[in-house]
């Protein structure tokens, strides 16, 4: 399997569906050559920690087109759960995503993601973003970026009362993708994203995973997540983390 297709394993990892429904822009970059057509299917099943115990089956479809200077990402994802004992659609999220590139290294990146998260207690979150975005390094098998961003935040809870956040926020984040042989990928991403007018309203979103070939185009990834909200929404802790397993097959 070659390196390309390795690094679609990580196209569509589920546990950035945490509270602040962050997620991994370098998960959902497919590395490829060629200008065209391409995205993933993936199935996870996954076992997380947060305010109670919780089982999850994902599905996650993933479609890229690139050519030499355009990049469009569209992602969509439905989560089924079972959460204390009971059977529930908890999130759905779409996310769309175009990069433009500006020189070799520099890339201008606009975004937008509507979700919806009943145990993160998020009825409904819209964002709109742009920034710049920066390659670190030349080396194929070993790739460093650093991105900055701002972004235009809506948020409403699904309290008995509401509480609707309207914010502008900074999101910065660094990444790198390791390739140490054809068969096994690494990828990491750490967000920072604080409030513009309130520095002490932030939030840190980590996730790392490896990846590797089973068979032609299927593979296997595990993935940990971290994240942390300075000022989550009422009865959802300020930690959160997740460890997922799964299977995920992709084309061309």
């Amino acid at each position: 399997m070659t390196k390309k297709l390795l690094t679609t394993l990580f196209l569509l990892l589920i546990s950035n569906e945490l509270s602040a429904q962050i997620i991994n822009t370098e998960s959902l970059r497919k590395v490829t050559d060629t200008s065209g057509w391409s995205g993933s299917i993936s199935l996870n099943i996954d076992l997380k920690k947060n305010t109670a115990k919780i089982f999850k089956i994902n599905n996650k479809i993933h479609i890229q087109y690139k050519n030499k200077k355009n990049l469009v990402l569209l992602m969509n994802d439905i989560n089924y759960e079972r959460f204390d004992g009971k059977s529930i659609i908890s999130n759905s999220i779409q996310h769309f995503r175009y990069n433009y590139k500006l020189t070799k290294r520099t890339a201008l990146e606009a975004f937008t993601q509507s979700q919806f998260n009943s145990i993160s207690k998020v009825d409904f979150r819209w964002l709109l973003g742009t920034g710049l975005r920066f390659k670190l390094s030349q080396s194929e098998n070993y790739k460093f970026y650093l991105g900055s961003l701002i972004m235009y935040e809506y948020d409403k809870s699904t309290e008995e009362v509401p509480v609707i956040n309207k914010d502008v926020r900074s999101s910065t984040y660094f990444s790198f993708s390791l390739y140490p042989t054809e068969n096994i990928s690494i990828v990491s991403t750490t967000y920072y994203q604080p409030k513009i007018d309130a520095f002490k309203d932030y939030r840190i979103s980590s996730e790392s995973s490896i990846a590797f070939s089973l068979y032609k185009n299927l593979g296997f990834k595990s993935t940990f997540n971290y994240f942390f909200d300075e000022f989550p929404v009422n009865g959802i802790p300020k930690t959160q983390y997740a460890f997922t397993n799964g299977l995920i097959y992709s084309f061309d």
